[in-house]
């Protein structure tokens, strides 16, 4: 049985994901690691038969555990090990992913470790307070903040909350301190910084002193002397300086921390008793399991990453004979990725080669019959010579075509003699390690489209904006060789809607390892490691609204417990999304129902056909459904 993974599961899912002796990706609870993994494909008809069908946002609840305790263990290791004497205290950024499921299982499971929450508007501020937190988590504010914000976080106070507001610009210092004093209640105060050093990655932006929030170093020492002729000064408790977001290379996150331990080292020796040391986000994700510096990829591991981080720290701080504070750290991606994935199926697909072989007659035009005669020289030292002259003759004969030279039956022809070599030539390749750039750029171009039950801009609305790159590979079949090469087309109707950078074992290829779909089989596709923004990111691309969601926990013993289902949005949903009424758009359609009706051009039955069919569309799911 093969099971050769091509896909690179191993490297990028290692701790989540196991191909099995079936085929089959299946699940691994990662705290029962010798337990037999969870079929996905069974798990996905079992949703079926509760009437759950894909497209299908499935969230592995133990996923999210176990990356919230490795983080909070591997920086209490690195504290142990190194002889840090302050404390880490994670924050989960709202932003990264704002769904109720997901913040409910966050709060729970990280309420050991004092694990928070950050937020950076009002409504994400109410859904933190709506929580119960531990006693000594922190709720921290970033963001611009109006009245209302500043005054209901200051007021949170009075009921237990640690609610922290961080000055992203020297404007909201004065408001805060007015209505603190209104309210008789001091603030905690944070003060976010603009480091100088720049990281890497597709959101450097968001680091430097370009940076878009964040105070400069000549601001800092304004607000520093405003707090002190206020009494204020001691209100300020936490220094917040962002690193950066899916930081690529740890020597960027070392240089950053040391940036930050000067600050931080600078203000409480301005008198302001600072306790904690925020540095944000950063720490990334290996989407790709290449283990290096790259875009989607990462040259650390968590263990690394918190060590490096302690160790700055310690030494920065020691050499200024300041004391240890809490580490704070926002690590969303990291900590939500693994633990969602999208499954859907493959409606059709659209195979750009043939297996009927072609044969010269005489009624062929000269440039065909040469066409044809390729086949008898083609051998793998002359792949490319063949693929060269194939595009030439053909080329030649839709321009012969165009002018009315050639007839469609010879057009027909051409096109379907230009598929069966194609699908030679392909055959010819399997057995080449070594092809050239252009011979490969052709093949790719030949790849079939498989036209997948999802919307890209609905569900993974990075890999259109930004080329994010996420896991993708079948999820059944995988004790068996794929035959064939495709790229992805979602059911929008917008060519945009395509992926074409796939993560395999070897590298990243402009095509995916798919197998040919045998009569009208279900066919899955997963895509991994989206639980990080893609959720709330999306648009509605032709109205595709959410897909159904289904939150499940793996079992001790094996097999999995469904927690919470969530319907995907019905076709009345969205239209009321874009300032449609549903009931509006029913009556509408039954007045002009009526109108054919009277004109007789419409009987009673099929009145009664045409509107409960519109009625039943109209409450059904937006997506594809057998």
């Amino acid at each position: 049985m093969n099971k050769e993974d091509i896909y690179g599961i191993n490297k990028w899912g290692n701790d989540i994901l196991e191909i099995m002796d079936n085929g089959n990706i299946g699940l691994k609870n990662p705290f029962y690691p010798e337990n037999s993994p969870s079929d996905l494909i069974e798990i996905i008809k079992s949703l079926n038969e509760r009437g759950i069908s894909c497209p299908v946002l499935l969230r592995v609840t133990d996923y999210l555990a176990f990356r919230i305790q490795q983080i909070n263990n591997s920086f209490l290791n690195a504290i142990k090990e190194i002889g840090f004497k302050g404390n880490y205290k994670g924050v989960f950024p709202v932003k990264v992913n704002q769904q109720a499921q997901v913040i409910d299982r966050i709060v729970e499971f990280g309420k050991k470790y004092d694990f928070g929450l950050e937020v950076g508007s009002k409504p994400e501020l109410l859904i933190a307070l709506a929580h119960d937190l531990s006693s000594e988590s922190a709720i921290i504010c970033n963001g611009i903040k109006d009245r209302e914000f500043i005054h209901l976080a200051i007021l949170s106070q009075k009921i237990g909350f640690k609610t922290i507001l961080v000055l992203e610009s020297p404007r909201e210092l004065e408001l805060i301190i007015k209505i603190s004093k209104e309210l008789n209640i001091r603030p905690l105060l944070g003060i976010r910084i603009k480091l100088t050093n720049k990281v890497s990655g597709n959101w450097s932006q968001s680091s430097g002193d370009r940076s878009a929030f964040g105070l400069s170093v000549e601001q800092v020492m304004d607000v520093i002397k405003k707090l002190r002729a206020h009494n204020y000064l001691d209100c300020l408790i936490l220094q917040h300086s962002h690193l950066g977001s899916q930081i690529p290379d740890i020597i960027e996150i070392r240089k950053a921390t040391q940036e930050a331990c000067r600050f931080f080292s600078e203000i409480t020796n301005q008198g302001a008793p600072l306790k904690y040391l925020d540095l944000g986000g950063g720490l990334g994700v290996d989407y790709t399991g290449e283990q290096k510096s790259a875009l989607n990829s990462i040259n650390y591991s968590l263990d690394e990453y918190c060590t490096n981080i302690v160790e700055t720290v310690k030494y920065e701080l020691d050499q200024s004979n300041i004391s240890h504070p809490t580490i704070v750290t926002e690590s969303g991606r990291a900590c939500i990725a693994s633990s969602s994935m999208l499954i859907f199926n493959i409606l059709e697909t659209t195979n750009f080669d043939s297996r009927e072989i072609q044969t010269k007659n005489k009624n062929d035009h000269p440039l065909l019959k040469n066409m044809i005669q390729i086949l008898e020289y083609l051998d793998l030292d002359r792949a490319q010579e063949c693929l060269n002259d194939l595009n030439y003759y053909r080329d030649e004969i839709r321009v012969l075509f165009r002018s009315g030279q050639i007839d469609l039956p010879n057009m027909a022809k051409t096109e379907e003699t230009y598929l069966n070599i194609i699908n030679k030539i392909k055959k010819v390749l399997v057995s080449s390690t070594e092809i050239t750039e252009e011979l490969q750029t052709s093949l790719d171009n030949m790849a079939d489209i498989y036209h997948g039950n999802f919307s890209l801009f609905q569900s993974l609305p990075d890999v259109w904006a930004i080329d994010q790159l996420h896991p993708i590979a079948p999820i059944q079949k995988l004790d068996k060789d794929p035959n064939r090469r495709a790229v992805l087309n979602d059911i929008t109707c917008d060519s945009d809607g395509i992926i074409n950078k796939f993560v395999l074992r070897d590298g990243i290829s402009n095509t995916l390892p798919v197998h040919k779909i045998e009569n009208d089989e279900d066919y899955f596709l997963g895509v991994f490691y989206i639980g990080a923004y893609q959720e709330t990111l999306g648009d509605l691309h032709n109205l595709f609204g959410d897909t159904n969601v289904v939150t499940i926990k793996l079992k001790e013993n094996g097999g999995y417990q469904l927690l919470h289902e969530q319907e995907g949005d019905t076709i009345s949903e969205v239209l009321s999304y874009v300032e449609y009424e549903p009931k509006d758009i029913i009556n509408r359609f039954k007045s002009i129902v009526e109108d054919a009706v009277r004109s007789r051009d419409l009987s009673l039955s099929e009145r009664k056909e045409l509107t409960q069919s519109f009625k039943e569309s109209i409450s059904g799911y937006t997506y594809f459904e057998k």
